[in-house]
């Protein structure tokens, strides 16, 4: 069955619309939400009874916080539905502490070195999901050793016991642009892993243009609050 995830981008401990990749003007999402009036992560998991979520930890990742700030909230979210989990990883002691607060941990090479990778997933075998960040068309990563081909990253990948491969564009993020299939039909076409979708999904054909291409699941947020896509997708 195709996965809807349902994502959850958090900051100091609300959740925001993420649009663009331009974190710092994201807004409190129950502002243009037609299937939520709160912002707080914990009603709206509450209210909507989503099957599964991912949460995007944005005070890490632009680094405004300390990286404890949205951890309680993390694990009440947690306790509550199965949880994937990017709180912008770049060593093995932050994967461990992270391991903790949901069912699976995101290692995004935004912020993740290739080396950080497989040391991780050897420690915490299938418990890691690997997203391939992208924004301006290319890897976004920080690591020389990191191929900036994606294709080469899900050759690398291959060998590792992960639990999925994330294709993350940033830059469709929010903006139900639609979908890259003869990008996204390579990628499934060289990944030993199932592949899931950030980004750019807009309603209900793309999900089938993505279950057509062989992708196992998407991330969204934006075309289940504006009802593009209909909510009971995405419960339990």
């Amino acid at each position: 069955m195709f996965r809807i995830v349902f994502v959850l981008d958090l900051y100091n401990r609300n959740v925001v619309h993420a649009q663009g990749g331009d974190r710092k003007n994201y807004q409190p999402v129950h502002i243009k939400s037609c299937i939520c009036s709160t912002s707080d992560p914990v009603k709206i998991i509450e209210e909507i009874k989503p099957k599964e979520v991912y949460i995007a930890d944005l005070n890490i990742l632009q680094g405004t916080s300390p990286r404890n700030i949205n951890y309680e909230t993390i694990k009440q979210v947690s306790s509550r539905v199965t949880t994937m989990l990017d709180p912008g990883i770049s060593s093995v002691n932050e994967a461990l502490e992270a391991s903790s607060l949901a069912d699976t941990i995101i290692l995004g090479t935004e912020t993740a070195s290739l080396k950080t990778v497989k040391e991780v997933t050897s420690l915490l075998p299938g418990k890691v999901t690997v997203s391939i960040d992208k924004k301006y068309g290319k890897v976004l990563t920080s690591d020389p050793f990191m191929p900036y081909d994606p294709c080469e990253i899900v050759h690398e990948l291959n060998a590792l016991d992960i639990q999925n491969i994330i294709i993350l564009d940033m830059d469709k993020v929010g903006t139900s642009s639609g979908v890259d299939s003869q990008f996204l039909s390579s990628i499934v076409s060289i990944s030993h892993h199932d592949v899931l979708l950030g980004g750019g999904i807009k309603d209900f054909s793309d999900i089938e243009k993505l279950e057509c291409l062989g992708i196992k699941g998407a991330l969204v947020a934006t075309a289940l609050h504006n009802g593009s896509i209909p909510l009971h997708m995405a419960w339990k």
